[in-house]
């Protein structure tokens, strides 16, 4: 729900940013980071895609770097207001709870959304059939606003099944095109065996993914140049420690 206070602010933002060149809006991009302003940054990298995408143009990697910090700090902070919504207070009225959880589940439909849609009608068709890393980059942030729709909508099947479907996709393209260390490659693994255990219930293809992926990257351990191997091998930790996790729980369940 916005207010006249919001469509003032929303007013400047866009006069701010209209009429920039392409050089100038990315610089605008980079203050509103620097000065954690999140939800601008969200407006005006919305606004450098849009611009882009007219001239057929994909982002460079710095500016796919600067979308993706924008709307998982806005998305992230949402997130974690509704986890302690959801965890319920002791001394709170319910019905009171339910309310305000409602329009922050509002609120991260409508930011989901936006960035689904210069995903799916702008970025991904762009470099549809590239075969490459960015084509990967973009399948699988679909999959995680799709996956993070799943977490609070849990009765839209529709949220599941398109979070698995772009998770699919990217992963048929990481698997014939990225090398098994690569940490897109890897990331997409973690977040895709994630959506398998919590949003699909699905924990034997949750482990199964999580295995084999870890057993590739450790048999390829000695490709892995110097500036991925932090990032690599960090993703690989975690995904040892889900697997850890996920069959304890599961050897606890048939106990």
């Amino acid at each position: 729900m916005s207010t006249p206070g919001d469509d003032k602010k929303n007013e400047a933002l866009a006069a701010l940013a209209e009429g920039l060149e392409i050089k100038k809006l990315v610089e605008l991009v980079r203050v509103a980071e620097t000065a954690e302003r999140y939800e601008d940054m969200c407006k005006f990298v919305k606004k450098l895609v849009e611009m882009k995408s007219a001239k057929s143009e994909d982002l460079d990697v710095d500016e796919r770097n600067l979308l993706s910090v924008a709307y998982k700090n806005v998305v992230g902070a949402k997130r974690a207001s509704w986890r302690t919504l959801s965890g319920g207070f002791d001394d709170a009225d319910e019905e009171m709870l339910n309310k305000y959880k409602k329009i922050v589940e509002d609120e991260l439909e409508a930011i989901c959304t936006e960035v689904l849609d210069l995903l799916t009608s702008h970025l991904c068709k762009n470099v549809e059939g590239n075969n490459d890393e960015t084509e990967v980059f973009y399948l699988k942030m679909c999959g995680d606003y799709y996956r993070y729709l799943s977490e609070f909508r849990t009765d839209e099947q529709k949220y599941k099944d398109k979070a698995e479907e772009f998770y699919k996709k990217a992963m048929d393209v990481a698997e014939a095109n990225l090398n098994e260390t690569h940490p897109t490659r890897l990331g997409l693994a973690l977040n895709f065996s994630v959506c398998y255990y919590e949003i699909l219930k699905k924990p034997e293809q949750a482990c199964d993914l999580a295995k084999k992926s870890f057993d590739a990257a450790i048999e390829k351990l000695d490709t892995l140049n110097d500036a991925s191997y932090k990032d690599s091998t960090l993703i690989m930790q975690l995904l040892r420690d889900n697997l850890t996790l996920w069959t304890s729980a599961d050897n606890e369940e048939d106990n």
